[in-house]
């Protein structure tokens, strides 16, 4: 799902992700986040979809405090820090491989009295699913997670089961490519969707989703 070996040399104008540590301010905490490009890819770099839905955490656009949050496709993890450090009961999830890397930055940077409010899970989007309870989720979190195609409808699959009426989705991406848009469009499928926030300087959008109700739901 995000685990993408690139080639670094052929990755111009992206050195920042080739750190081996990336420093974040929020919540009044100082984080450092540990990166792992050659071995994980993508999954192993914070990038700049996840710096900005962190942000607009932190301005209070939504309450954190005692919720119950999900984070997909965590990779590094900041994003599940984050929302902890805000209040948030969070289980932060990303395939097996990248469980390991995740876990540590997640343990290195939540102070021993916010531990027990994170948990580190497998969750590979359409497969077990039984595994999460459906409509546990106060919030379900994503950064930068709309990029393969291939992973759409399984990610589509994993939203719909982890939703209830009640469950918010907040997707933070930058639109590069139409498969993008395309996933926009199948989101508004089956959710009501709306743009809350775009951060100009990093051209990132945030979404955010709820269960659409028909009349034979009711």
């Amino acid at each position: 799902m995000a685990l993408i070996p690139y080639d670094e040399n052929a990755v111009w104008g992206l050195q920042k992700l080739h750190k081996s540590a990336s420093t974040y301010h929020f919540a009044n905490h100082t984080i450092e986040i540990k990166q792992n490009w050659k071995q994980l890819g993508v999954a192993a770099v914070v990038w700049d979809a996840a710096v900005v839905l962190c942000s607009y955490l932190e301005t209070g656009a939504i309450g954190l405090r005692e919720r119950s949050v999900i984070e997909l496709g965590a990779g590094t993890g900041l994003l599940g820090i984050v929302a902890t450090l805000l209040g948030a009961h969070v289980t932060i999830t990303d395939r097996a491989a990248a469980l390991e890397f995740l876990e540590s930055n997640v343990q290195a940077n939540l102070p021993s009295e916010h531990q027990s409010r994170a948990v580190v899970k497998e969750l590979t989007w359409g497969r077990n699913l039984e595994n999460f309870s459906p409509g546990k989720f106060d919030f379900i979190l994503g950064a930068d997670i709309i990029y393969l195609e291939e992973t759409f409808v399984d990610l589509l699959e994993t939203l719909e089961h982890l939703c209830s009426e009640h469950t918010t989705i907040l997707l933070s991406c930058r639109i590069r490519y139409e498969r993008d848009q395309n996933f926009l469009k199948m989101l508004k499928g089956h959710f009501s969707v709306h743009e809350v926030h775009y951060d100009t300087s990093k051209d990132v959008h945030i979404f955010k989703a709820q269960r659409s109700f028909h009349k034979e739901d009711l």
